[in-house]
């Protein structure tokens, strides 16, 4: 068995270091959709959580709780959501997007949205507490002063951002249910790890591996230095 598994390492790493062409466009297709989906929920996210912040009305402390709850929604429930909206029987069923990657980017979206908008609107509220009275002396009312404080607090949002993004990248449940990991079409990292490995195929599971957690130290050494900077920045 170590033997087996030793002489699987070796080919895994042979398939990174050549560029495997089924290993390149399993990551390729990976980047695409967690990229997509980080891009669309921070769009919505940034804005969303500066201005649960900046404003209070009824309704904004169950937004808040609902946001952080979610934060640790289970990807299989997230998943199971998205199928049941976009299938045959759901009101989006007509749209046909259920096992494409379009179906995957929504339920990412699901996923790391609640994560952004959360973190966002702790980060902005601490800036408004320390220079609301300050922009308001300046003329800048709440909706003005978002872009401001997005700004100054964009280093801790990118931080925000990348942790949304290893969340996407790392997803196999969600994207399993609405995605069909379907060969070349919506098999992403994770599914295919799972699959491959089921198939007894070590050395593209290992490969892929490898690939993700790569990712995922990059990503989490991106957000480090990213803070540092920033704490150096400020003093």
């Amino acid at each position: 068995m170590p033997a087996l598994i030793e002489n699987a390492l070796a080919n895994a790493l042979t398939l990174v270091i050549d560029l495997d062409p089924a290993l390149r466009d399993i990551v390729v297709l990976s980047l695409r959709i967690s990229l997509t989906a980080v891009v669309v929920a921070s769009l919505i996210a940034l804005p969303l959580g500066a201005a649960l912040a900046l404003w209070h009305f009824p309704g904004r402390g169950l937004i808040v709780v609902a946001l952080n709850a979610l934060m640790g929604l289970p990807p299989v429930v997230a998943g199971l959501t998205v199928y049941l909206l976009l299938s045959r029987a759901g009101p989006f069923g007509e749209l046909g997007l259920l096992f494409t990657p379009a179906a995957m980017v929504i339920a990412q979206v699901v996923l790391v949205l609640p994560i952004i908008a959360a973190l966002t609107r702790q980060q902005i509220e601490a800036l408004w507490a320390e220079y609301g009275e300050q922009l308001t002396s300046f003329g800048h009312g709440r909706l003005r002063a978002i872009p401001t404080l997005l700004w100054d607090a964009r280093f801790g949002l990118i931080t925000v951002i990348l942790a949304g993004f290893g969340r996407a990248s790392a997803e196999v449940g969600a994207v399993l249910i609405v995605g069909g990991n379907i060969d070349g079409v919506t098999r992403v990292m994770t599914t295919a790890i799972a699959l491959e490995t089921n198939k007894g195929n070590l050395a593209l599971a290992l490969g892929l591996g490898i690939v993700l957690l790569t990712l995922v130290a990059l990503v989490n050494a991106a957000a480090y230095l990213i803070g540092e900077s920033a704490r150096r920045r400020l003093g």
